[in-house]
């Protein structure tokens, strides 16, 4: 049990700074209804409570995070660690797995090794170079580290290895250089070479001695990094991503069998059809609509969405399930998918075949005609797809131009798939979505793994559909459990806090553009400003700015919502085979509705917190290292046209400098302060631009202008460029933040940045 604050004077409403250590100091009651309790308010105390934590929050002094409250950049209770060194005396000292660019230096955090807080004996024994899920506390002693942790699960062993490049000496002997600017440059001799040659990518082990540079003996060559196929490579060894199946998986996954028909209804007839992407290998979802007979709901229809049933398969606490909670999420790369399951189970058993008989969990859901569900039922089944197609190829059907295999489902299948998501996309119109136009890039490869264009996909009404449908199978999820009191996995997003709404405020109000005040702001409160932006020169930059200004979608088995979707209950049911947290909301249905094996257990519901936390930062680490490919690959794809000049447009802007992206690659590089000019550039926050501030010229989010390509970093994926635009007239900037100062003059460059941090939905 964590001790009372002896501040605490019950029944009296806090100062506010003992208010703020109270948050602090206990994290996992920072919810009005733990702080009221703690402080013995009640009545009009609670009232008077709840008035002074708005006006905190509006002052930007307290945040909304998962539990409750928290202070801005405050770790959360349970976080992903590194642990990276030694204090003189030996303890462990680690740092957050991720932490954003523009927040400075990550916070410390002393591992405390010893016996578990609740009793439950040792917590497990971790060691330099781990990294651990943790539970956060706030340091009691000042001077030191900010936190301690208690270490909750090892997520990955030390391994005393290290990624790089070789580089062979003349001598013979090698040079292994690091692949990222936190490594550091080791020393390999000629017999531990191996089979390594120059310029090849490998895995190596370390051995430190007390002088000169560590030395390293080859382990693994991963590829030349002269090819474009090791970039993948280089994003899941450095985030540590699990790319290799243990025999125990592998052969577990050899011997599942299909499944059988015991407690399941035979759906083979029903003619659900797959809409996938065209290079898609493994196919979870397939759907049908038809009007509803029903006289009580004319012109509604009934929408079924069927979802390979992978709880079947994969059971709890298997190794197949072990395996899929260690990695939580598949990883996609240009080049290469790094799965959650093996393909015996994701491309074959799992997926949902054409003509194949394969089992599923369905849902039927009844729409009236104005949009609006009445009514959802879920069912275990064994189906057959009636056909497997591409998003392209089911639009082209609907847009009259049918091939030799739409063509005999355009009137049975198609049609009535169209008209329901009509029907759907007018609920969806009603609720109003948040609805960003912050259009996705693809690379797209050449055999030999080089870049061969980038372009973005054009968004057919098949994408829409398959996705409305999607969604509405996640509601249904959420609330058939939530009716059942079945604990569940919810997909969460907070609403944006009142700092960065004030921050959207003030840069908008630069651009003539007014923005309601208050915190109850709705998604189509942002979708209203959108509006306004739309066909103007600021469009893009105002889909950027309220898109950071949103709060990032994690995974809780607490339900607040989700915002940007409007929806009061959301659960992701759709993607068993590539999302763990769809995997427990399958099992939570099968036991809750009495559907047969592979139902959840009381062990994992017990665990839903733990498991939601892991999920969350495994789904972040996969987002980083899906960006620093995509990074790495534009960087090596660019290498060989420093001195070109290319049009970008400004797309962030910090104290710092200038990102500048390139929209025909989507490629983002910068633009150092230092390298801008004679004059001192100050950093305007509200309007997010540099301006001069002897000249009252700048540059502002969302400008266009011209770049020349000054270097780029294949492996660190960064781009510097050398501004050749000049800045537009701005005035006096409204707030100093920064200046360029003389040391960064004189030193003429900056290190290529990376590109501005963005927030998922």
């Amino acid at each position: 049990m964590i001790k009372e604050s002896p501040a605490i004077v019950q029944g009296f409403l806090p100062p506010r700074e003992i208010l703020l250590e109270f948050i602090a100091d206990n994290p996992d009651r920072s919810n009005k209804r733990e702080i009221a309790k703690a402080f013995g308010l009640k009545g009009e105390a609670r009232v008077e409570l709840r008035d002074l934590l708005r006006d905190l929050e509006d002052e930007g002094l307290l945040q909304k995070s998962r539990k409750g409250l928290a202070r801005p950049g405050a770790l959360p209770p349970m976080t992903l660690l590194d642990i990276t060194t030694r204090t003189t005396d030996g303890q462990l000292i680690a740092r957050p797995s991720e932490w954003p660019e523009d927040a400075g230096v990550a916070p410390a955090v002393l591992v405390r090794q010893s016996s578990d807080a609740r009793g439950k004996g040792k917590a497990p024994a971790a060691n330099l170079g781990d990294r651990v899920l943790a539970k956060i506390f706030p340091a009691k002693e000042k001077g030191g580290p900010a936190y301690t942790a208690r270490v909750v699960k090892i997520i990955d062993k030390l391994k005393n290895a290290a990624l790089g490049v070789i580089r062979v000496l003349p001598d013979g002997d090698a040079r292994l250089m690091p692949i990222d600017r936190r490594g550091e440059e080791m020393q390999i001799s000629r017999q531990d070479l191996g089979d390594a040659k120059d310029g090849d990518l490998i895995e190596a082990d370390v051995v430190r001695g007390r002088f000169g540079l560590p030395r390293a003996k080859v382990l693994t060559v991963l590829g030349s990094v002269a090819t474009e196929k090791a970039i993948s490579m280089i994003a899941i060894y450095a985030h540590g991503i699990p790319h290799v199946f243990p025999a125990q998986v592998m052969e577990a996954a050899a011997a599942a069998k299909p499944a059988s028909m015991v407690k399941r209804e035979d759906w083979r007839d029903v003619p659900l059809v797959t809409i996938d992407p065209a290079d898609a290998k493994d196919h979870d979802d397939a759907v049908y609509a038809e009007p509803d007979p029903s006289p009580d709901n004319e012109g509604g229809v009934i929408v079924t969405v069927a979802i390979a049933d992978v709880s079947y398969y994969v059971r709890t606490g298997s190794a197949l399930d072990r395996e899929a909670l260690k990695r939580g999420n598949s990883v996609y790369f240009p080049d290469r998918v790094v799965p959650m399951l093996p393909e015996r189970i994701s491309n074959d058993l799992c997926s949902l075949r054409e003509g194949e008989d394969r089992p599923a969990i369905a849902v039927r859901m009844v729409f009236s005609r104005e949009g609006r569900k009445g009514s959802h039922t879920f069912h275990r089944i064994m189906m057959k797809s009636a056909a497997k197609l591409s998003y392209q190829q089911a639009q082209a059907a609907i847009d009259g131009k049918p091939d030799d295999k739409t063509g005999p489902l355009l009137e049975p299948i198609l049609k009535p798939l169209w008209r329901a998501y009509e029907i759907m996309k007018r609920g969806r119109d009603r609720r109003q979505p948040l609805e960003l136009d912050m259009p996705e890039r693809k690379i797209v490869l050449k055999p030999d793994g080089t870049v061969d264009r980038v372009f973005v996909p054009e968004r057919l009404d098949a994408h829409k559909l398959i996705e409305e449908m999607m969604i509405q199978a996640n509601v249904a999820a959420a609330e058939t459990l939530e009716k059942k009191r079945q604990p569940l996995i919810y997909r969460v997003h907070d609403a944006p806090s009142l700092s960065k709404q004030e921050s959207l405020r003030e840069f908008l109000a630069t651009l003539g553009i007014a923005m309601a005040k208050g915190g109850q702001l709705r998604s189509n409160s942002f979708n209203g400003i959108l509006a306004k932006a739309e066909d103007t020169p600021h469009q893009t930059m105002v889909n950027e700015m309220v898109l950071r200004s949103q709060s990032q979608a994690i995974y809780s088995p607490e339900n607040i919502g989700h915002f940007g979707l409007n929806l009061l209950k959301y659960a992701h049911f759709t993607s068993p085979i590539r999302r763990y947290a769809d995997l427990i909301v399958h099992r939570a249905l099968v036991g809750s509705l009495g559907l047969g094996e592979g139902a959840i257990t009381p062990e994992e519901e017990a665990q839903l917190d733990d498991i939601a936390a892991e999920i969350s930062t495994f789904e972040r680490r996969a987002m980083a290292a899906e960006r620093d490919t995509i990074n790495r690959l534009i960087a090596h794809h660019l290498a060989g046209r420093v001195g070109e000049e290319f049009e970008g447009r400004v797309a962030g802007v910090t104290k710092a400098g200038l990102f500048v992206a390139l929209p025909t690659y989507g490629a983002d590089g910068f633009v150092p302060v230092s390298t801008l000019g004679s004059d001192y550039f100050i950093y305007d926050e509200s309007r997010q631009a540099l301006i001069g501030e002897k000249h009252g010229l700048g540059y502002q989010l969302g400008d266009p202008v011209d770049v020349r390509l000054a270097e780029a970093i294949p492996l660190a994926g960064a781009l510097r460029f050398e501004m050749l635009s000049e800045g537009r007239k701005m005035g006096i900037a409204t707030r100093s933040f920064h200046k360029a100062g003389r040391r960064e003059r004189r030193s003429g460059r900056a290190q290529p940045g990376t590109r501005p941090p963005r927030r998922g939905r």
